[in-house]
């Protein structure tokens, strides 16, 4: 789920990895990385604009199987550092890290209302008792009510 408030900046990721694109193709470049079958059955799809990346390097990568210097995403480890820089910069001192953000989204959702069913789902848990983790740190009185107070 996206929060609509972000949608700007998606929008300006689009533009970037379209930016991208177009400089590829006009330097002749090969695009990004596909699996064989796809390579194989689809040839120009590696140029195609809606294959690229939407968080795509800005340096290129070689395929170990075809040998070509290809666009790839971003590492996981990037964004990762990233978060940790900003968690610093913000003077944060708690322990948070990319999935931080998975288990203040859960609790918050169950906090909002969001059935625990509807939770699992996004969360991709197989098991509800997975997702039933959660409701141990929602901060509420007995049986999970709310004071209408609280909502003043």
């Amino acid at each position: 789920m996206l929060p609509e408030g972000i949608l700007p900046l998606i929008n300006d990721q689009i533009r970037e990895s379209k930016l991208y694109f177009e400089q590829d193709k006009q330097a002749g470049r090969a695009g990004v990385s596909l699996p064989e079958s796809l390579a194989r059955k689809y040839p120009h799809l590696r140029r195609s604009p809606g294959w690229y990346f939407l968080f795509c390097s800005k340096h290129y990568s070689q395929d170990p199987r075809s040998r070509g210097s290809y666009r790839h995403h971003l590492y996981p480890a990037t964004a990762r550092r990233a978060i940790a820089k900003a968690i610093q910069r913000a003077g944060i001192i708690k322990h948070a890290t990319c999935h931080t953000f998975r288990h203040s989204f859960a609790t918050h959702s169950l906090e909002d209302g969001v059935d625990i069913r509807t939770l699992q789902v996004l969360l991709g848990h197989k098991d509800v008792r997975t997702t039933m983790i959660y409701t141990h740190v929602i901060n509420r009185g007995a049986l999970g009510t709310m004071s209408p107070l609280d909502r003043l």
